[in-house]
């Protein structure tokens, strides 16, 4: 006999009182059955929101790096050689020694929402060959001891720490570079043989390791240390420096500047505005330009001084790439990191003492570059002064001019944000 058969069967044989018992019982079954999928639905759906939630408070930053460690960022976009990338890099070196072929990479960042953001980074490990570096607690402190301490050097720098909503974008660059010659051959040997040995002894195990947190977050403008996205490094500004007032036209005292403040931020009250280069005309002598640069104190109503190689620098430094040191008889060297205490004028001194020159991409900083050599206010040695002109037709250098030379003089003015508005 049939399943179905016999269950009607059995059916037939119940009295009335079972059979509304058994109906019951299904009923409960089915009810049952509902509550737990519709719990279900409940319990994905809580989980969607809070997915959801998450990914907006990340991307406005009201989350912190910390719930942020290994996830995409949302809205925004790391890239590395094409690849699409976590928030969180690691960068590496399988091999160091002097003469290598510099390696450099780049993390391109997109914008893709519709607010603002304000781009930074933060190192959170590195290891070179078996040593790890930790900071003191001060900003600029490790990046300072990776370009300077070592004969080799490791920078990173990025190209903006703003970025537009709706496909504003930037860049952060690393590079590490050992030169051949660096002029510290006693390093240069102790690290050259630590390097060696280390490769030797740990064939799986690569020279350096840096792991970097880029941070992307929605731009508020309340915080004194963001970045000022009015006064961008490059940025024009139509100034009067006779009235002390930004304006509207060219001409009548009106005229074009380029904010020079590698990183204006918005506790900045003041900003740096450099006059465009090629709107300049008269060369003077070295003896006429130190009467002159006493008197355009006075010329202006702006606060006025005149250009010096340290206003210069640690613009120029940003590229890690192609903004070196050349030394006679010696390896170009890379600029890199500038920002931490008195470094910049250190390196100036140590460029001096080596007889060298600064050479930068003209393309780089259009508006830091002119056809005529320029005065700057830092003095060289007893019969040269550091100018500024075009070194060949891709590069512009920052070199030690006979003071018996002639070359243009330019004002910078450092202007309180107030009168730009």
């Amino acid at each position: 006999m049939s399943k179905k058969l016999e269950e009607k069967q059995e059916v037939e044989e119940l009295t009335e009182e079972e059979r509304e018992t058994r109906k019951l019982e299904r009923k409960k079954q089915r009810y049952k059955r509902y509550m737990r999928l519709n719990i279900m639905s409940l319990f994905f759906a809580a989980v969607s929101f809070i997915s959801i939630t998450l990914a907006w408070f990340a991307y406005s930053g009201l989350i912190t790096g910390r719930t942020e460690v290994d996830v995409k960022a949302w809205y925004i976009e790391f890239r590395r050689n094409g690849v699409q990338e976590t928030n969180s890099l690691t960068i590496t070196v399988p091999a160091i020694y002097p003469g290598m072929e510099k390696k450099s990479e780049t993390v391109n960042i997109k914008n893709l929402g519709d607010s603002d953001a304000s781009i930074s980074y933060e190192i959170t490990s590195i290891r070179i060959l078996n040593d790890t570096i930790t900071s003191n607690g001060q900003p600029g402190y490790v990046e300072d001891i990776l370009a300077h301490n070592y004969p080799f050097q490791i920078n990173m720098s990025l190209s903006d720490r703003y970025a537009n909503a709706n496909d504003g974008t930037g860049e952060f660059y690393v590079s590490v570079d050992w030169p051949l010659d660096g002029g510290d051959n006693e390093n240069d040997s102790k690290w050259g043989n630590d390097a060696y040995q280390f490769n030797k002894n740990n064939p799986d195990r690569t020279a350096i390791e840096i792991t970097i947190q880029l941070k992307a977050e929605q731009y508020l403008g309340e915080d004194n240390t963001s970045s000022d996205p009015e006064y961008r490094l490059g940025s024009i500004v139509l100034f009067n420096p006779k009235d002390n007032k930004k304006c509207s036209y060219l001409g009548d005292g009106c005229i074009k500047t380029y904010v020079i403040d590698k990183n204006s931020t918005i506790g900045d009250t003041s900003v740096t505005l450099l006059p465009d280069l090629n709107s300049l005309e008269t060369e003077i002598s070295y003896t006429e330009f130190l009467s002159q640069k006493e008197s355009i104190k006075t010329k202006y109503k702006a606060s006025t001084k005149a250009l010096q190689v340290e206003d210069i620098l640690p613009v120029v430094s940003k590229d890690i790439n192609d903004t070196i040191t050349i030394r006679p008889g010696l390896s170009p060297q890379i600029v890199g990191y500038l920002d931490y205490g008195t470094r910049v004028i250190t390196h100036i001194n140590q460029t001096i003492n080596y007889n060298g020159i600064y050479r930068y991409k003209t393309l780089n900083f259009p508006y830091l570059t002119t056809s005529s050599c320029i005065w700057l206010d830092t003095v060289y040695n007893d019969t040269t002064q550091f100018a500024m002109a075009k070194l060949d037709n891709e590069y512009t250098k920052l070199y030690n001019e006979s003071k018996d030379s002639s070359c243009l003089i330019v004002p910078v003015f450092e202007v309180a944000k107030d009168n730009l508005k």
